[in-house]
């Protein structure tokens, strides 16, 4: 087989969905079904193959992204199962970052939940492909239009069912595959193993023979070939498939099947569509990196070309990383030496695996379209390229999202504190949303993250894993600081620093931007428009070092320290002086003229703001509202859904400590909540 018809035969996917949905539950039956596994786990025991953590198997959760391989018809399928909550946002990023194609869960009866927007959203922002799965067809007040509805209307997908259900809730009983125009029944006896498969009835038919009308008429309305074929009534299955598969990689169609992942009903359908209409790592856009001269590169899936990998992820196991990579060109091999482009370093592989949740399958080699794990890798982070010696280019990194939430840690003893700083420069080193900082004063360890949950889970690793538990303190937001008007500065820095004189003279201005749109730094007009004069006046490394200087000097605010956010700095002046102007004096003097600017420019501090969706009865609607309205909260929706009231809102993060158990204590417990970061802004 030639390396392009085996990279032809591999499916990168990932399963995404808002908590609770059923993501793992899915997985757990997609490698039971293709063999990987011989025995399903459920969630609810604590006993799924991808939920390996103590933490997520006590809270029925997805912590850490579990990434495995599994066979479906003559086709490879790297499997990766994300997290849901939003505290684990990264793992989702990351994860999205290397896939080619998705599996969105939505649950029959909660429909397109927050987190559900949330990741949909970012898969669209990396342009992947998805196929969708409505799970828990089975439960009572499951409503598979409404689903699809919610779909089209806050997701803006164009879903179109393929398998619709025969008997909602109680009354489900078998899945109409349209496609084949079939009834499907999945045998309990051996838990779905065995399908049969039966014409319609006529009941059947007069139910699915306008959600087949209407999947060919959207089809034909995305694909003009198949246009053809519908207008001269020449369809056949695979024409059929031909169109979804075209219509699928160009994100016109979102196909959408439906099932019940706990009654191992309906997931055969997902798994031959992954393989059917997902793509392969040669049907998508090729990434493009940049070389050591700044030129664009594209790098081709090619197993005979020199080797491109990126980490997207990085496990601390007996003190060796453990990298997980998404290979794009090449092949790599136990022994090879691979060159960090970031770190500018070569590190040699000792053990290449094949992962499987949180156990490994040793290769000799891995190539273009895999996802492998490394061992040797010794410089590597989250987001950095290893290339071939030969190839030198580095890949588009990893953006990690701000922490919004910040905890004190203090040691109990001295012996506690190494074990804490080791333990945290482990966590820090695997999970780029956790941020570590030393108060050097009191010896308190500050850990900044993205929500209590995440911190929590971090304190539980902690316990458990090295056996500390050191005391901390009350939660405090994570702030950022902006201006409310314009203001300007000049300084010139002239100082010996060391044992030689560095001189520079900067004027720039700073104004405030809309809120969320983030930093700007532009040069002014002082410099010509011909490149040749601009450097006879001023040479590129001195307005480098002034910009450089300015970006640092952002990360720092006048009030309380925090990074600056939402403010236009243009550089308005430099002079030279010959003989003493340096680079270092233009950097020191752009940061200082910033800081009088910003301190001039009425400077106020931002805080986190939180979108809060709360789900409840309607009886404890009037008790969830009035609980909201206290937190400082405002109510912006209100909708009735599956017999249940949702209300949507905003609220200041450093109100809503406790609140999740406030809201259950003043319902019952019977109110669903999800927080999710929305913005930075005034208190």
């Amino acid at each position: 087989m030639s390396s392009q018809s085996s990279i032809d035969r591999i499916r990168n996917i990932g399963i995404i969905a808002h908590i609770d949905a059923g993501k793992t539950t899915l997985s757990e039956r997609m490698l039971f079904y293709s063999r990987k596994i011989h025995r399903m786990g459920e969630v609810h025991d604590g006993a799924a193959t991808m939920d390996f953590m103590p933490e997520e198997q006590e809270r029925g959760i997805t912590i850490m992204s579990a990434c495995t391989t599994c066979q479906w018809n003559d086709h490879s399928i790297n499997l990766i199962d994300t997290p849901g909550h939003v505290d684990f946002t990264i793992e989702v990023e990351r994860s999205l970052r290397v896939l080619d194609g998705a599996v969105g869960v939505f649950c029959a009866v909660g429909g397109v939940e927050p987190q559900s927007e949330t990741v949909w959203r970012q898969s669209e922002d990396f342009g992947v492909p998805k196929i969708a799965f409505i799970n828990k067809i089975d439960r009572i007040g499951a409503d598979f239009e409404a689903v699809l509805a919610a779909m089209r209307q806050r997701l803006a997908a164009n879903a179109v069912a393929v398998t619709i259900p025969f008997g909602q809730g109680e009354d489900f009983c078998a899945i109409l595959d349209l496609v084949h125009e079939k009834c499907l029944t999945f045998d309990e006896n051996d838990q779905g193993q065995t399908i049969h498969h039966a014409p319609f009835t006529p009941e059947q038919a007069s139910l699915a023979g306008p959600w087949r009308e209407q999947m060919l008429e959207k089809l034909a309305e995305t694909d003009e070939d198949f246009l053809v074929s519908y207008l001269e009534n020449t369809l056949d299955t695979n024409v059929i498939h031909a169109a979804m598969r075209r219509a699928t990689l160009a994100r016109l169609v979102t196909p959408v099947f439906c099932g019940s992942a706990l009654r191992n009903a309906g997931i055969q359908p997902v798994l031959d569509a992954v393989c059917r209409w997902l793509p392969s790592p040669l049907d998508v856009p090729p990434p493009v990196g940049l070389d050591l001269q700044g030129r664009e590169i594209t790098v081709m899936p090619d197993g005979d070309a020199p080797a491109v990998a990126l980490v997207f992820k990085v496990l601390l196991e007996e003190n060796r990383k453990h990298c997980f990579l998404r290979m794009y060109a090449g092949r790599i091999h136990e022994g090879d030496n691979l060159y960090n482009t970031a770190q500018s370093k070569d590190d040699r592989l000792s053990r290449l695996y094949r992962p499987h949740a949180d156990r490994r399958e040793q290769l000799e080699q891995a190539s273009a379209g895999e996802i492998i794990v490394a061992v040797g890798l010794r410089s590597a982070h989250t987001g950095e390229t290893y290339t071939a010696r030969d190839r030198q280019l580095s890949l588009e990194s990893i953006e990690a999202n701000a922490p919004v939430i910040t905890l004190a840690l203090e040691p109990r003893n001295a012996d506690e504190g190494k074990i804490l700083d080791e333990a945290l420069t482990r966590y820090a080193e695997e999970d780029p949303t956790l941020k570590v900082q030393m108060d050097d004063d009191t010896g308190t360890r500050m850990i900044s993250g993205m929500g209590e949950l995440h911190l929590n889970v971090l304190l539980e690793r902690m316990r458990r894993e090295y056996g500390i538990s050191p005391r901390s303190g009350n939660p405090q937001v994570v702030l950022r600081e902006t201006v409310r008007k314009e203001a300007a500065a000049t300084v010139t820095f002239d100082r010996e620093l060391g044992k030689e004189r560095h001189q520079g003279t900067v004027s720039l201005r700073v104004a405030p931007r809309l809120r969320g749109s983030g930093n700007a730094v532009e040069i002014g007009s002082f410099l010509p428009e011909n490149p040749d004069e601009a450097r006879k006046i001023l040479p590129r490394m001195y307005v480098e070092a002034a910009i450089e200087g300015v970006r640092d000097a952002l990360q720092s605010g006048d009030i309380t320290g925090y990074p600056v956010t939402d403010v236009a700095v243009t550089l308005a002046g430099m002079e030279r002086r010959d003989g003493l102007t340096t680079a270092p004096g233009c950097h020191m003097a752009a940061g200082q003229a910033l800081r009088e600017a910003l301190a001039a420019a009425a400077p106020v501090n931002l805080e986190p703001v939180m979108r809060v969706e709360i789900s409840v009865p309607e009886d404890f609607l009037g008790a969830a509202i009035s609980l909201l309205n206290t937190c400082g909260g405002k109510v912006e929706d209100l909708e009735d859904h599956g017999g249940r009231k949702t209300l949507r809102g905003t609220a200041p993060l450093r109100r809503l400590f406790g609140f999740s158990t406030s809201l259950r204590s003043a319902t019952q417990g019977r109110a669903g909540l999800v927080m999710t970061f929305d913005r930075f802004d005034l208190p």
